[in-house]
């Protein structure tokens, strides 16, 4: 993974929070984000209670993941006198990306919260993240994998550490293969058989194949493989690259999903990675989702027979995916930042047994992910974790074509976004959508004095 040198500068928290273009020409006089030091909740403003916000935890389906988090809590609690108390913000509103946003200006954040590497600038350059380098012992960072500190990472200080690592593939229904007559020699390798197939796949009440529609930070996420399979990507060397025919076959694919009437325009649950809602009920046939999914179908389809397969590539393409994952972050504005990096630290990089084996616990058996750390996999290969069966398949042959999620800020993500939901949903034309996107970029690029981009 290599980083596009930009010289760094602090630019206004308000502005970067925000998100828009506009703000940062305001941001010479535009005033502080965080009017408040303390997290939320004020009555723990005497530093001895942290807020931890998330959405895995304490849930009301009180499932396997929701027990971890409120576990997690509860350990420390009972060996610490700086408190942990979880707060749970739905799946959807917390990936939305305006729950922490809105709370950070109003000088509210939590003192610890989750973030993925797609908007670990805007809170970096927004001056509220805090340095977990002193807290992390030298042992910790040498059990990372190479690569994932570094992209939560700047200028050798570490900012987040990732719980987990989570490649994308495409799911599919065996039942929906049998009832249609295909068989696996049908599964599609191109993106042109995949339309070819979802056709066959898509009746009154099913539809062939699905995408992520609802427009955000995870979309961008799920849409990036198309890209790198066209040897595409969004800034190259420092410079806007987006206007590219990588972009253009890729905004025109997704787009071709909807026009041809073989994706739905809108995903069931909790949106396009939920395999439970869409294609364990029946929606749909074949869906794009993460390695989560598969503990989500042992949990709560354990009946449901599946498959997965790599992403389709286009014409000439190369197999791609992306290696996203979630990060704990503290925040340096919040009540006691110094404890809230320790109860990181400890919580995610403890190289004890007890820290292995929770780490272990969370990235194969409540939920399926591939562990970020190498004694954790070596606790999870010697267990069998990956022996067999979908996540054998993740680790040995999809994981392996990933490139690290990008770090983008918002001015960066946000037009991107708007090209894929103008051309998915709206039909307009995929070159057009490029070359808007691109113009965006190169203008906010040439002002952009932030950290780099990764």
């Amino acid at each position: 993974m290599s980083a596009t040198p930009f010289p760094a500068r602090q630019v206004s928290r308000r502005s970067v929070l925000r998100g828009g273009l506009g703000a940062l020409a305001a941001s010479a006089v535009a005033g502080p984000l965080l009017t408040a030091c303390g997290g939320d909740d004020a009555g723990g403003g005497n530093g001895k209670e942290m807020s931890f916000w998330n959405f895995y935890g304490p849930a009301d389906d009180n499932g396997p993941q929701s027990k971890w988090f409120v576990s997690l809590a509860e350990q420390w609690n009972a060996n610490n006198d700086v408190k942990v108390k979880l707060r749970y913000i739905p799946g959807k509103d917390y990936l939305s990306g305006t729950t922490l946003q809105t709370a950070f200006q109003s000088g509210q954040g939590p003192d610890i919260f989750l973030i993925s590497p797609g908007d670990f600038l805007r809170y970096y350059n927004g001056g509220v993240l805090q340095d977990l380098s002193s807290a992390l012992p030298a042992e910790s960072k040498a059990d990372y994998l190479p690569g994932l500190l570094e992209a939560r990472s700047v200028d050798g200080k570490i900012y987040g550490l990732p719980m987990e690592i989570e490649p994308l593939a495409m799911y599919y229904s065996e039942a929906a293969f049998e009832k249609a007559g295909l068989s696996e020699a049908d599964l599609p390798k191109t993106w042109d058989q995949t339309l070819a197939v979802a056709q066959k796949l898509t009746g009154d009440k099913r539809n062939g194949v699905m995408f992520e529609t609802l427009p955000g930070y995870y979309q961008n996420f799920t849409w990036y493989p198309f890209l790198w399979q066209g040897d595409g990507t969004p800034i190259k060397d420092g410079k806007v690259a987006f206007d590219s025919p990588a972009a253009v076959q890729a905004l025109k694919f997704w787009q071709d999903t909807i026009k041809n009437k073989v994706a739905p325009r809108k995903a069931l649950g909790d949106g396009g990675g939920d395999v439970v809602s869409n294609l364990g009920s029946g929606a749909v046939a074949m869906q794009q989702s993460g390695i989560w999914a598969v503990s989500d179908l042992r949990t709560k389809a354990k009946n449901f027979k599946y498959g997965i397969i790599p992403h389709p590539t286009p014409d000439g393409g190369k197999p791609a995916t992306d290696l996203g994952g979630w990060a704990f972050v503290a925040n340096s504005k919040g009540k006691n930042p110094e404890a809230a990096a320790k109860f990181i630290t400890w919580a995610l990089g403890s190289t004890d047994a007890e820290g292995i084996e929770r780490q272990r616990q969370w990235n194969t058996v409540v939920k399926t992910n591939v562990p970020p750390r190498k004694s954790v996999q070596q606790a999870a290969d010697a267990k069998g974790a990956f022996a067999e069966g979908a996540l054998k398949k993740f680790v040995s042959e999809i994981a392996p074509t990933g490139k690290p999620e990008p770090r983008f800020p918002p001015e960066v993500y946000q037009p991107i976004a708007d090209a894929i939901q103008a051309c998915q949903l709206n039909g307009a034309d995929p070159g057009k959508a490029a070359a808007d996107a691109a113009q965006k970029i190169d203008t906010f690029l040439k002002t952009y004095q932030g950290a780099p981009i990764t």
